[in-house]
């Protein structure tokens, strides 16, 4: 039963991973820190973000979809972030690989609740489970 949006593992996944990308990119150059650093941060945080505001309004189908859809976006996005710290030589070829296939799986995930999501019931029915 997923009674909150903690409950989608996709959310738990990509909040693990947003955290140990912040954690990586306290490595990254001074310099980088309102460029490359913020980008990544702001990127990774964004895919858990639009899960929440999504959940928040999850009665409206197309508007939890939406949300859906920027997240996917996000995930991509941060792709690129670290394919760009890969090449500055901020991350080795292990950490970017983790990364990726990290990024690869929420990536499939989010596509997969785009796609499976059933408009939930509304409040006071019992919560929907998650489609994998």
């Amino acid at each position: 039963m997923i009674q909150s949006y903690k409950d989608l593992k996709v959310y738990q996944l990509s909040f693990a991973a947003a955290s140990e990308i912040f954690n990586v990119s306290k490595t990254f150059p001074k310099e980088e820190l309102y460029a490359l650093t913020g980008q990544i941060r702001r990127s990774s945080r964004s895919v858990s973000a639009n899960l929440v505001e999504g959940w928040a309004k999850r009665h409206y189908e197309n508007i939890f979809r939406r949300h859906i859809q920027d997240a996917i976006g996000s995930a991509d996005e941060t792709k690129l972030w670290l394919a760009f710290a890969l090449d500055c030589g901020y991350l080795s070829v292990e950490q970017h690989q983790c990364f990726r296939e990290k990024y690869e799986e929420i990536g499939r995930m989010l596509h997969g609740l785009y796609h499976r999501w059933k408009t939930l019931p509304k409040v006071g029915d019992r919560a929907v489970t998650e489609e994998k």
